[in-house]
């Protein structure tokens, strides 16, 4: 359900590196959640995350920055319902009552994620329900988060915008090319790499870009710490 989460709930967070669930995660906290994992659903090579396009290493850096857990699943989207039902599973094992969900306004994913989560004997935590889309992304910058844009879909965004810091600037060009400033609709999303639910900064590598479905996708990896 939407809202603020009681104070030390324990909770997973689906986690797709970028704002909206990074932002998701920090309101539950500062409601005095505690994350216990962090689930992501790949492609069925198991090779990229959905959506976001990014690599095992680039979320694993992530995961360790923020110091919670973080586990997989892999599926065609045919077979995502069960595959992220497992993953919820794992997730009220390890001793999580509810999940965190960076969903903002649209009405089947807010009904899906309780269904799948009510299966578990979990609880769907939505923070970010029925927020401004606008408000989102100010909250976001206010908040003092760091994210890159990493997809873009082609059509919607200029390919140039990949790699780009998520700022009033880019923000402002976002809406001049009359998309929504949250890209609620898959048009462009994020990588969070620095923010208040961070120990530290998330290095990364931009690597190249390439053209996989309609949309524009920068080939992210986690920097050597070496």
């Amino acid at each position: 359900m939407p809202g603020p989460a009681p104070t030390d709930l324990p909770v997973f967070c689906s986690w797709s590196g970028g704002k909206d669930s990074a932002l998701a995660l920090h309101e539950a906290i500062l409601a005095g959640a505690r994350p216990r994992l962090l689930v992501t659903m790949m492609t069925a090579d198991g090779a990229r995350s959905r959506s976001h396009g990014l690599h095992r290493s680039v979320l694993r850096a992530q995961a360790d920055a923020i110091g919670v857990p973080i586990r997989f699943g892999a599926a065609s989207w045919s077979g995502y319902e069960p595959a992220f039902a497992e993953l919820v599973g794992e997730a009220v094992a390890a001793g999580a009552t509810a999940g965190v969900f960076g969903d903002i306004d649209i009405e089947g994913h807010r009904e899906w994620v309780e269904r799948v989560c009510a299966r578990a004997g979990a609880e769907a935590r939505l923070p970010l329900w029925r927020r401004e889309r606008r408000r989102v992304v100010e909250r976001l910058l206010e908040a003092g988060f760091e994210a890159v844009i990493v997809a873009v879909r082609d059509g919607a965004l200029p390919e140039s915008l990949l790699g780009r810091r998520l700022d009033r600037a880019t923000l402002a060009e976002i809406e001049a090319a009359g998309v929504d400033l949250a890209g609620e609709q898959g048009e462009y999303h994020s990588l969070v790499v620095d923010g208040p639910i961070f120990d530290r900064p998330v290095a990364v590598d931009p690597g190249g870009r390439s053209l996989r479905d309609g949309v524009w996708f920068l080939d992210v990896t986690a920097a050597d710490p070496g």
